[in-house]
């Protein structure tokens, strides 16, 4: 039995996107500049399309609980050092679920200022650029073809 006073080490990353091609990105609050897609931890015993549409409700106030797509593939990382004390001392390695949601055109999104900044839609190659992860630059050109 895993030890609840820690972290799952399992998340998802959602990315949202309209008809039109552009992505949706976040900023975080911490660490200052780091520009991603919704992601979020499972919540023990939660599965990860739960997860998904909770996530992107906590982080967008968008409700996708009839929308989400699972992508079909998960990414296996490293938990980086900086975040290692959240997770039980005998676990490295987080497993993140990836989802997409399309919109045809702009939903109005009202983001969570305790987790983020600020949003911007971008077009798919300025998103690419702007986000911070190899993991959500591959969800983004995975889930989405090319416009």
């Amino acid at each position: 039995m895993a030890d609840r006073s820690y972290k799952r080490p399992e998340s998802v990353l959602v990315v949202i996107c309209t008809a039109e091609g552009e992505v949706l990105v976040l900023e975080r609050q911490q660490p200052a500049g780091y520009w991603q897609s919704v992601t979020g931890s499972l919540e023990w015993g939660e599965a990860a399309p739960a997860a998904a549409v909770r996530e992107v409700r906590e982080e967008t106030g968008l409700d996708v609980e009839q929308t989400l797509l699972d992508c079909g593939y998960s990414n296996r990382f490293d938990i980086i050092p900086a975040w290692q004390a959240r997770y039980a001392p005998d676990v490295r390695v987080n497993t993140e679920h990836v989802f997409a949601v399309q919109y045809a055109t702009r939903p109005v999104v009202r983001i969570n200022p305790a987790e983020h900044v600020r949003y911007q839609w971008l077009p798919r190659d300025q998103a690419l650029a702007r986000v911070s992860s190899r993991t959500n630059r591959e969800a983004i050109t995975r889930c989405f073809a090319v416009r």
